[in-house]
Formats: structure tokens, sequence, C-alpha cells
């Protein structure tokens, strides 16, 4: 936890932020999309799996599902950038807590928009394998934000920060608990 701390507490400079940039849009928006496309369809075949694809429908949702959760995810980028001084990526933390924007809805938009536009891709292409590959990204991501992110958001940003947690959704905008 203290390296995060420590991250926090740097400067970001601007050959830092181009590079996790760099890095981030070669891997999210990119790689990950390409290999749900061509190479996990390939993981279905060759294991004698059938494909899920039924012809428009599959293509109308998953557009509407990347549309929805890259805009989610794109929103957030943005957010983290204008208004609180960081990226998305742990190594270069916003310096403020962000309450505002798709932080509003919930306290991770920029998982629910990706594991959203993610799973619209494996919808499109119809590939069991992908829509699993998704899954396990998305625990693995979740696993991350409870194990890890929320205990370093606690240290850096104490109560005002765990106001925000009693308030807010996790990932999914709906309150979910026993009416009052």
């Amino acid at each position: 936890m203290n390296k995060f701390l420590k991250w926090h507490q740097q400067e970001h400079s601007t050959k830092n932020e181009i590079l996790a940039f760099t890095v981030g849009a070669l891997l999210f928006p990119t790689s990950i999309p390409l290999c749900l496309i061509y190479v996990l369809p390939r993981v279905d075949r060759s294991l004698g799996i059938g494909s899920f694809y039924g012809g428009v429908w599959n293509i109308l949702l998953g557009i509407l599902m990347i549309l929805l959760g890259g805009t989610f995810a794109i929103w957030t980028i943005v957010n983290q950038i204008r208004l609180a001084s960081g990226t998305p990526f742990p190594m270069l933390p916003t310096k403020k807590l962000l309450v505002s924007g798709p932080f509003l809805y919930c306290r991770n938009p920029m998982t629910l928009g990706t594991v959203a536009a993610y799973a619209g891709i494996a919808v499109w292409v119809g590939s069991w394998s992908a829509l699993f590959a998704v899954a396990v990204f998305a625990a693995l991501l979740i696993a991350y934000l409870k194990l890890i992110e929320e205990k370093e958001l606690q240290m850096r940003f104490g109560e005002e920060y765990l106001e925000y947690k009693k308030s807010t959704p996790f990932i999914l905008p709906i309150k979910i608990g026993r009416a009052k």
C-alpha cells in the first residue's frame, strides 16, 4: 500500500502520462478486443464449442453494449484527467476523489464500461470462449478493486472516501439493500 501512496504523492510528468496512455491504448481498446474477435472464436471451433451467433440480433445488441460501455469508460477517463489530475492507471492516480460525472452512479464506472464493452464484443461475435474470458477478466478486476484499490482509496482519501462508499453502489448503478 505504501507504493500507492508514493504514486499518489508524486507529480506526473507529461512523458509518464503519454507512456501510460500509449500502453493503455495498445492493451485495452485494441489487443483485448482483437483477442475477443479473432482468437477466442477460433478457440471455440478448435474445442468443438458451437457459436451463439444468431445474426442481426447479436450485432445490434453487441454494438449497443459496446457503445454504452465505451461511452461510460471514456467519460470516466476524461473526468479523471480533467477534474482530478490523474488517470485510470494506479501509477498515475487521481489527486482528488471523484464523486461527480459517472462516479455519481457507481464507484467503479471504468470497470462497468469496460466490462460492458468487452461483453458486447463477445455477444457480437457469438463466442462462448470470449464471453468466458470477459467473465474471468471481470472477476479478476473486481477482486483487485475489493482487495487493493478500495483500501488504497481509503488510505488516500480517508473519511471522504468512506462516506462516498456508503452512499454509492460498487459497480452496478442501482441501490441494493433494505427498504426503509
